[in-house]
């Protein structure tokens, strides 16, 4: 979660910054401020001049920082693109005097998916857990029938298939997110 507010402070600046220099632009080509800027070419300007007198080490020096720019950006979206929250092993909490126990986070989820999928009143599930592997959090995406009892599915999750996965893994406080949502069919199941 903390990578979306980054994208979206970094991208609210980003904004931000183009704006105020669309802006600058509108002002100057309209002549609010300065009437000698309208008739004007843009490469008729300081920053050009500057170029032309001393490109030979000016040139080399915006292709370098160009260079840096565009592999922060590089790194930002493969960072977006390929990274994932999710915790890939846990180990679980022990003396370690006859050696580690992990827990793979893909069994986990398939163990507890298949659980709460054989509830009645759902349709399907996503579980995943996600955050650092330390301190990991369990997060549960259900899919009701339309005519599912809502309180009954969480409160089953929450007393059977998170209880389970609080003792499978040894935290007793695994926090756990639950969200449901309604499907739009009705229960397959005859009651």
């Amino acid at each position: 979660m903390h990578a979306d507010r980054t994208n979206r402070a970094v991208l609210i600046l980003a904004a931000l910054v183009l704006m105020a220099g669309g802006a600058g632009v509108v002002v100057l080509s309209t002549g609010l401020f300065a009437t000698g800027a309208t008739g004007r070419a843009i490469s008729d300007n300081v920053v050009s001049g500057a170029y032309v007198e001393h490109g030979a080490w000016l040139w080399p020096v915006t292709v370098a920082v160009a260079l840096v720019v565009l592999l922060l950006a590089v790194r930002w979206l493969i960072a977006i693109l390929f990274s994932t929250d999710r915790v890939s092993d846990h180990r679980v909490p022990g003396d370690g005097s006859h050696g580690t126990t992990t827990l793979a986070a893909g069994a986990l989820a398939a163990a507890l998916g298949a659980e709460i999928e054989g509830y009645e009143g759902v349709q399907s599930t996503g579980v995943r857990l996600i955050g650092d592997a330390s301190a990991p959090r369990l997060v549960l995406d259900v899919t009701l029938a339309a005519d599912a009892d809502p309180d009954a599915v969480r409160n089953r999750i929450e007393t059977d298939a998170v209880a389970h996965a609080r003792t499978a893994m040894d935290q007793p406080e695994l926090p756990a997110v639950i969200d449901l949502s309604v499907g739009r069919r009705s229960s397959d199941r005859v009651h």
